[in-house]
């Protein structure tokens, strides 16, 4: 693997980029969702021609990683955003795509601490956007994918640095839609995902009783599944070669065994990206998110 997150993943760094398009009746740019020491986190807010009352946090897919240079492209301006996001708003959902902080600057857990942030801001600003605040959704692919499950197994508790009437509100989705997540950094196999993310050699979480293996149990989205969770869509090629298809079939037999709805997308010969390269037949994922919110996130 080494290394193949970042070099998968980092854009080069290019003054101007097109933003996304998502054909939506109109958009909110660089809202900001909270303050890091002065530094702004923004999200894009998409609203469909006939919203339904429905809200989707949507991740793009990085490695966590981001180029240092002061003209790097934005998290959300990435083509994953139309390619995942389209359909959403098409189908009346309100899309919040968002920035979160990168390695090698920042890591874990600051992507997921961000992550939360937005869900709490989304939720405390439900009525401005005309969503419900109980009933949120999440989208997001490979290392985005992650941060999405985090959002739907972690309490929703967690992370709150002040009692600020924002911070106050549950952090917790109630739909999750993965592509090709990470779901364990603890692995007996040579592959090793995400050692730039945690800060830490691996190899050494294999040890049960080191704080590398507790900081990678604690990163890990399937050391947190319970009876609670909302339902999940896994999204995987079967030859990913950057993020292994078995991170979401553990998953799924995971939430299989506390009963949550569940469901693994296997799409054949398709490697790693959010347009599945190599897909051999590639089915119509934009609605079939359409269809697991229209069924799971709508249910009272």
């Amino acid at each position: 693997m080494k290394g193949l997150f970042v070099c998968f993943f980092c854009a080069s760094s290019i003054a101007l980029f097109a933003q996304p398009e998502l054909r939506q009746a109109k958009v909110d740019r660089n809202v900001v969702y909270g303050m890091y020491s002065g530094l702004a986190l923004l999200m894009d807010v998409y609203y469909p021609e006939q919203p339904n009352g429905y809200g989707v946090i949507h991740i793009s897919g990085s490695g966590w990683s981001k180029p240092l240079g002061l003209d790097a492209r934005l998290l959300n301006h990435q083509g994953h955003v139309e390619i995942e996001g389209t359909a959403l708003v098409a189908a009346g959902y309100t899309v919040f795509s968002i920035n979160h902080r990168a390695t090698p600057r920042f890591t874990y857990p600051a992507a997921v601490e961000d992550a939360q942030r937005a869900v709490r801001y989304i939720r405390h600003h439900a009525d401005q956007y005309n969503i419900a605040a109980d009933r949120i959704g999440a989208v997001g692919g490979s290392s985005g994918g992650h941060l999405v499950c985090m959002l739907g197994v972690l309490d929703g508790t967690e992370n709150r640095p002040d009692a600020s009437a924002i911070n106050l509100e549950s952090a917790k989705v109630q739909c999750v839609i993965a592509r090709a997540p990470p779901t364990t950094f603890i692995s007996s196999k040579e592959e090793l995902i995400g050692e730039h993310f945690l800060n830490m050699r691996l190899r050494q979480a294999r040890d049960t009783t080191s704080a590398e293996y507790q900081l990678a149990r604690e990163a890990s989205p399937i050391f947190h599944v319970s009876a609670d969770d909302p339902p999940f869509l896994f999204l995987h090629g079967d030859q990913d070669d950057i993020v292994p298809f078995s991170m979401s079939e553990i998953m799924q037999d995971a939430l299989q065994a506390e009963h949550i709805p569940v469901r693994l997308l296997k799409i054949e010969g398709a490697g790693h990206g959010p347009a599945f390269p190599g897909a051999l037949h590639l089915p119509d994922l934009g609605e079939e998110r359409v269809k697991w919110l229209d069924k799971h996130l709508k249910k009272p």
